[in-house]
């Protein structure tokens, strides 16, 4: 273990990683625990357990490894259970479903015939299925802004003009707008920010098949496919490589630690990898891994304020919170979009499943995200054997 201090650099770069990381994609988890059955309290309970695990993750992973592993919470795994069917048992349920994506990922970690099986999945597929997942989530900003103009306008405004000069800044700079309407909109008195040190709620997770298929397989493909496999292949990018095996398994394992909180999916992160590899992190190479390290310091600090950001999110007026959620994925839709229907070779089978992914359908209990997949799967299945040609 290191007995050096860490680098002044890298200490202003960890608090600059933690505090886009976190502000950039918090009002995206919360509504996606929400939308699966969190209730107020399970929500600050669920974004606390959320930003304290990837907080020492980060920090062990990367003093363990000398590599900048930088750690999130699966920001596509939370949109997509902003729009997944409701499981069985509510919330409890949904806690069952993030015990089995955390263990497929340790699975994987550990067993390499399933990385492999998670690796197979055509990429594009995997793309048009986060696409289709996150078009109704970016679509909230343009309905809430012919709703509410007045209220909506200023945080779109901010989010396009910081956009212009930077992009780490555009999302960060929208929450605060989006902070600043609340200030100015709501009634302060209903703010209840007593719950700074308020203990996480323990769920005691109910498993059933849609838990484990509507919500645990499709949240541990679309982080696989979207978090852990790419921030890999960031780390390596900078000439870092670290086993990919022992990281997977180890953000799982905080997955399975952290989800009868009320969090989600602990996992590897790309673009604040790419903030802490990078030559601004530190001129050497050696001492990068700091970056990493003081962000998960700043994102455990940032948890404790859970319940008090979760309190204040709460006076947001109607689709406000809903509206900086599409604005701050709007970039990963994009980038999804494209990446999917690229290829030629896939371009039909990404279609249809971000189609059927995109349309919500629930069938038997299983959500669009699930049967998108499959859809797009036994079509590119079929053309790959000669029966989907003309």
């Amino acid at each position: 273990m290191p007995t050096s201090l860490p680098p002044f650099q890298t200490v202003s770069t960890g608090f600059v990683v933690a505090m886009v990381g976190f502000f950039s994609s918090f009002p995206i988890l919360l509504q996606g625990i929400q939308g699966v059955g969190a209730s107020p309290s399970q929500s600050a309970s669920g974004l606390m357990a959320a930003a304290v695990a990837m907080g020492l993750a980060g920090i062990i992973l990367s003093l363990w490894t000398r590599a900048p592993v930088s750690v999130a919470w699966s920001t596509p795994g939370a949109a997509l259970l902003a729009v997944s069917a409701s499981v069985e048992a509510g919330f409890a349920g949904a806690v069952a479903g993030f015990l089995t994506a955390g263990a497929l990922t340790v699975l994987a970690g550990l067993w390499k015939p399933l990385e492999r099986l998670a690796s197979a999945i055509p990429t594009p597929l995997a793309h048009a299925m986060l696409a289709g997942v996150l078009m109704p989530i970016c679509l909230a900003p343009v309905i809430a802004l012919g709703e509410a103009p007045i209220v909506i306008g200023p945080t779109i405004l901010t989010w396009f003009l910081l956009g212009r000069v930077s992009r780490l800044l555009a999302v960060p700079g929208a929450v605060l707008a989006a902070a600043i309407t609340i200030a100015v909109t709501a009634d302060l008195s209903a703010w209840a920010p007593g719950d700074l040190l308020r203990a996480p709620d323990f769920v005691s997770p109910q498993f059933s098949l849609s838990a484990v298929v509507g919500i645990g397989l499709p949240l541990f493909i679309v982080t696989m496919a979207t978090q852990n496999i790419p921030g890999i292949a960031v780390m390596r990018s900078f000439g870092f490589t670290p086993r990919p095996g022992p990281l997977f398994a180890s953000v799982g394992g905080f997955s399975i630690l952290s989800a009868p909180f009320g969090a989600p999916a602990t996992c590897l992160a790309a673009i604040t990898a790419a903030m802490c590899s990078n030559e601004e992190s530190h001129p050497d190479p050696s001492k990068r891994y700091w970056s990493a390290v003081m962000a998960g310091v700043f994102y455990c600090i940032l948890g404790l304020f859970a319940g008090v950001i979760t309190s204040f999110a709460g006076l947001a007026p109607p689709m406000l919170m809903a509206a900086v959620a599409g604005v701050a994925l709007l970039g990963v839709f994009a980038g999804s979009a494209a990446a999917a229907l690229e290829p030629q070779r896939t371009r039909e089978a990404a279609a249809i499943t971000f189609v059927v992914t995109a349309s919500g359908v629930t069938v038997f209990g299983l959500g669009g995200a699930v049967w998108g997949l499959l859809a797009g799967g036994i079509v590119q299945l079929l053309r790959e054997t000669g029966w989907g040609k003309a």
